[in-house]
């Protein structure tokens, strides 16, 4: 099976420059890295291939080659019948992995360079009434903070971090396999390009010691669920003075027992009397805020019919305006009827005819006419 062109493989023209190249592999490399798509072994393979172009056309001589002769250019001991790849140079894919995936390339890491620290998540639950009105929540997080007695550095007092002797202070070893040069985090100092030989008795070595803090957390009005707060600098230390990473707080809305959300949009079902529904007359409901409001129910209301309440919905965040409430009515049917009450109603089925239920006479007849048609 004939190998694919290198030019098709990252979709561009054979007159495309550097630029455009880089480009490309960038994106399909982004798309295919195996640590974006684990257990795909279709998606591996599809990154070595891509790959596989890229070094071979960003370099000018083995591209000029591969013009020339095509793959077999680097068959059999092509490009001079020396091994081709034989300790090719990797700065190209260094630049690429430095941009896509923070892996530091072939450059050498400051060990003592100041680092980030991590974000945090906090999943805060809260009731509808709070996404209605806004609050100041007061939650409670672990985290960590320099530790006092080395001020952070994990060493023993008198003695300092050195850098790690397996990948001199890079944090990443290097390995070639075959055609490819794989890099990984260096075992030894497990990325962080110090070792410390004397640790601080006081954090052991790690730099930083566990503590809670409690945080206030201003909840705006109007608030949905899945919606994220960030609070910058309250995520982990940074390490070696470096910036310290962020708390995102993901809400989270409690089922209501009486109101469902859409939005700004609140929906209500709300149980009418019998009498009501089919006199008309006006009802009071609750809102989420916590008031009544007065409903006209217009004469003859059958269940699932809705009314429209104009801002009395939930608040729209960040633009001073509310949504609607929409109730749904469900028509009751009267239960534990004295005697009176059961002749009243008789007299009054007795009285109505099919004039006052119109679709229930309307499916009674297309029952009748069904069953005319119908044989034993």
């Amino acid at each position: 099976m004939s190998k694919q062109c290198y030019y098709e493989m990252l979709g561009v023209s054979k007159s495309a420059d550097a630029s455009t190249l880089k480009s490309a592999y960038r994106k399909l490399a982004m798309q295919y890295h195996p640590d974006r798509n684990p257990g795909d072994t279709n998606a591996e393979s599809k990154f070595k291939e891509v790959s596989e172009a890229y070094d071979i056309l960003k370099d000018d001589q083995k591209r000029a080659a591969y013009d020339q002769f095509g793959h077999s250019a680097f068959e059999n001991g092509g490009m001079g019948g020396g091994g081709g790849f034989h300790g090719f140079e990797t700065s190209g894919f260094s630049d690429i992995f430095e941009d896509l995936f923070g892996m530091g390339g072939g450059r050498r890491r400051d060990p003592n360079a100041a680092r980030r620290g991590s974000d945090l998540r906090y999943n805060l639950s809260i009731t509808l009434e709070d996404a209605f009105r806004g609050k100041s929540e007061k939650i409670t997080i672990p985290t960590e903070v320099p530790c006092d007695v080395c001020d952070g550095s994990g060493a023993k007092d008198g003695t300092k971090p050195s850098a790690c002797g397996t990948c001199n202070g890079v944090g990443k070893v290097r390995t070639q396999q075959g055609f490819f040069m794989v890099e990984r985090t260096c075992p030894t100092c497990h990325g962080q390009g110090l070792v410390i030989e004397n640790p601080c008795e006081s954090c052991h070595g790690s730099g930083k010691k566990k503590k809670e803090k409690t945080l206030d957390v201003k909840i705006p009005a109007g608030v949905e669920a899945g919606t994220r707060i960030r609070l910058s600098g309250e995520g982990k230390t940074g390490a070696r003075g470096g910036q310290n990473g962020d708390l995102y707080i993901f809400i989270d809305i409690e089922y209501h027992p009486i109101f469902e959300r859409d939005g700004g949009t609140v929906y209500c079902q709300v149980p009418i009397p019998m009498t009501t529904a089919t006199l008309g007359g006006t009802i009071e409901v609750p809102t989420v805020g916590g008031k009544k409001t007065e409903v006209k129910i217009t004469q003859g209301t059958p269940t699932g019919k809705r009314f429209k309440i104009p801002g009395k919905g939930m608040p729209i965040l960040n633009r001073n305006t509310f949504g609607d409430m929409i109730i749904e009515a469900q028509v009751e049917t009267p239960v534990n009827l004295n005697k009176k009450q059961k002749e009243l109603l008789r007299s009054f089925a007795k009285e109505c005819g099919d004039n006052v239920s119109p679709e229930s006479s309307g499916f009674l007849n297309k029952v009748k006419e069904l069953w005319d048609d119908l044989t034993e």
